[in-house]
């Protein structure tokens, strides 16, 4: 059962993100993906990084998510990646040791203050699909150049 303040808030208000971000080598070439459902639309972003690793990747992918969710005033956001790094160190369980992902995480959680409920999960890759396929994507568009 939801209470009256969830079941009150727009669904205008509320999306759902399903981010990826990958690399071919590591680092090596790199993108994201990002699909936003809201309100009944689904919306699609990809972009080549330039040379990344696979995780500054998940991070650029995340990050992305959240400034789009900030420009739009959502207040309810639900991210699914399948970087469980990520989301473990988003989350607290794991600490951020790697010089490069520390200035990524920071913005995460700077940028996640901004929304008022914000959730994040752990899926397997075969359930990110979408997402990965715009990396994919991404990267053979820049492949044929």
């Amino acid at each position: 059962m939801t209470n009256a303040r969830e079941s009150s808030m727009s669904d205008d208000l509320r999306a759902v993100i399903y981010a990826d971000g990958g690399s071919r080598g590591n680092p090596g070439d790199a993108a994201y993906g990002v699909v936003i459902q809201r309100a009944g639309r689904t919306i699609r972003m990809g972009r080549a990084l330039g040379i990344a690793t696979n995780n500054e990747a998940e991070y650029q992918a995340l990050l992305a998510g959240l400034d789009w969710a900030i420009k739009e005033g959502i207040a309810d956001l639900t991210v699914f990646t399948d970087s469980e790094l990520v989301v473990k160190q988003v989350g607290g369980k794991y600490k951020v040791k790697h010089p490069n992902l520390k200035p990524l995480f920071l913005a995460v959680l700077e940028r996640k203050r901004k929304i008022k409920k914000f959730k994040i999960y752990h899926i397997k890759r075969e359930h990110n699909t979408e997402a990965d396929a715009l990396v994919n994507e991404v990267l053979d568009a820049r492949e044929k150049g």
